[in-house]
């Protein structure tokens, strides 16, 4: 189960903020808790998470009475209903006045693996994935870069207010509570858990974080939920369902999504554009133009204010101060989506093509047909290859690597096996003697490859099972090389051109380089980056002639 708290010690006093303000409007809380509970809501729970609502605010909304808590010190915590919904070990109590976006698959993983009664998260943009972070001493010197290439979490001191989200084990919750009350006071919980001798432990998490007390977080927040219930971009304007006295001028326009409350007044020659919302009893008066805002309940906007990325709550906002466009904030856009960091190792697609293109389309036709071919032609030998690697050395026939293709996906990629079973773990011990730069391995006269191991990887005999790699459309005649995530961490630019196609037998690469000193590296980056810039079915022929020529001599050489 989880419970979500807007604590009213965000609020300074006299102050009323942001969430106070568009909560003291019965259409706009209505939204806004809604856009809360769809947000910020767990997706490991079937049942929508309860709101816990400072009592004095005195909140009107038509959302169900049972799905908000109208609190006046602590929250009373209902153990049967909990002990009811309970899917996973976890009550979630998470603090209202944060979005946050974290992949929850990984999060709950962590989670068991901590093995802690209570832990505190909170999300770090810092430790998403393709990160850089300056080292700095002491003494202010830059001492070098860090790079991260996959999400990380970090443990941390527990935190002495609350954190974004505070994860209870459902065995011990009754243990934090008093009298049946969940103190909201942090402290009080933190130093229960330690008379009682509980476990608390705390870690940052690689996420997005939107403070809904700030600005352009808020609007952020409003964007994505108007785009979540209206989804398609063509031109939407709605008038709240049983709203009224709304009076909207013949001469009022309106643009994309915009969500008017009860009682608006908008005059002559206004213009609305979306995402944009009106609280309940506005006026906006003459020539107003209002772009990307939240106009809060009871306010009058003066003729001729130009509102823009701003959220309104009270009139002293607007008196003595015409808002024009350079003065209003830039809004930060940010991409709040529910999957957002299902995968731990992103990239972006450095290129794509259109659907019905040679790339986008007929490069996988042209795949499997050929690959059919070769797969009947090599059929006869493929008995006798299977025999030679069997009785050489003791293991098995097939060796398989897990290797990234399209767009990062994980497969085993098929080789006949042509070195000594398990070898291959010990590569680490010998790279100080690779003869190669770069992530790659390789040595003369490699003591760990068995003699027809040796005769198969010089004539390429050892790739033809990638064959069916390529009828399982997890490779392709020609692209890149496969690589590991290992090797594909190395160079940002380069992997992104690499995975925005399905890796190949062989490539461009493998056809220009030159095996120069201190250069392979270098020549399999520009390669690779090359065939995708300028990836053409004339390219693509022209690599297939090259390489069954190479083939032809290499192997007639050998006798």
């Amino acid at each position: 189960m989880q419970l979500i708290v807007i604590h009213r010690e965000n609020f300074a006093p006299g102050r009323s903020g942001i969430l106070h303000s568009v909560l003291s409007s019965e259409s706009l809380a209505t939204l806004l808790l809604d856009g809360l509970t769809r947000v910020n809501s767990f997706n490991h729970f079937s049942q929508a998470p309860l709101i816990a609502i400072p009592k004095e605010w005195q909140i009107e909304t038509s959302l169900p009475e049972t799905s908000i808590n109208f609190y006046k010190q602590d929250i009373a915590v209902e153990l049967d209903r909990v002990n009811n919904t309970k899917r996973n070990q976890w009550f979630i109590i998470s603090n209202g006045r944060f979005i946050t976006d974290i992949d929850h698959e990984w999060l709950f993983g962590i989670l068991t693996d901590l093995n802690a009664d209570v832990i505190s998260v909170n999300v770090d943009s810092g430790l998403t994935a393709f990160r850089e972070k300056i080292r700095i001493t002491s003494q202010k010197h830059i001492a070098g870069f860090s790079r991260l290439y996959s999400d990380t979490a970090q443990e941390l001191p527990v935190p002495d207010s609350w954190p974004q989200h505070l994860f209870v084990n459902i065995d011990i919750l009754k243990e934090l509570l008093v009298d049946g009350m969940l103190p909201l006071n942090f402290q009080e919980i933190l130093s229960g858990g330690i008379k009682k001798s509980l476990t608390l432990r705390s870690i940052s998490i690689a996420g997005k974080a939107l403070d809904l007390e700030a600005e352009d977080d808020f609007l952020a927040l409003i964007d994505f939920y108007l785009n979540s219930i209206w989804p398609g971009n063509h031109q939407k304007y709605m008038r709240l369902l049983g709203s009224n006295n709304i009076l909207v001028d013949k001469n009022a326009r309106f643009f994309g999504k915009v969500f008017l409350g009860h009682n608006v007044r908008i005059r002559q020659d206004v213009i609305i554009v979306g995402p944009a919302i009106i609280g309940d009893n506005v006026e906006i008066s003459n020539e107003v133009t209002v772009k990307s805002s939240v106009i809060g309940p009871h306010i009058t906007v003066p003729e001729k204010y130009y509102i823009r990325n701003r959220v309104v709550t009270d009139d002293t906002q607007l008196n003595g101060e015409h808002f024009r466009e350079q003065k209003g904030s830039v809004l930060r856009r940010y991409c709040i989506t529910s999957q957002a960091f299902r995968q731990k190792n992103r990239f972006t697609v450095f290129r794509t093509w259109p659907r019905f293109s040679y790339a986008g389309c007929f490069k996988r036709f042209f795949d499997i047909i050929a690959a059919l071919v070769l797969v009947v032609l090599f059929a006869p030998v493929l008995p006798i290859l299977m025999l030679a690697v069997k009785l050489s050395s003791p293991g098995p026939v097939f060796f398989k690597d897990k290797r990234q293709g399209l767009h990062g996906k994980e497969f085993s990629c098929l080789k006949f096996r042509t070195m000594m079973t398990g070898t291959d773990r010990i590569q680490s011990k010998l790279r100080a003697i690779s003869q190669v730069d770069g992530p790659q391995f390789k040595i003369e006269d490699d003591p760990r490859i068995t003699t027809v191991g040796k005769f198969m990887r010089d004539t390429c005999l050892d790739e033809i099972p990638q064959f069916f790699n390529v009828l399982l459309g997890q490779m392709s005649l020609i692209g890149p090389r496969p690589s590991p995530v290992s090797e594909n961490s190395l160079c940002p630019p380069w992997r992104d051109a690499r995975l925005s196609v399905r890796p190949g037998i062989t490539g461009l690469w493998q056809i220009c380089r030159t095996r120069q000193q201190g250069q392979d590296f270098q020549e399999w980056i520009h390669y690779d980056v090359k065939y995708v810039r300028e990836l053409t079915f004339k390219l693509d022929l022209w690599i297939f002639w090259q390489t069954t020529k190479k083939l032809i001599v290499d192997f007639v050489r050998h006798f």
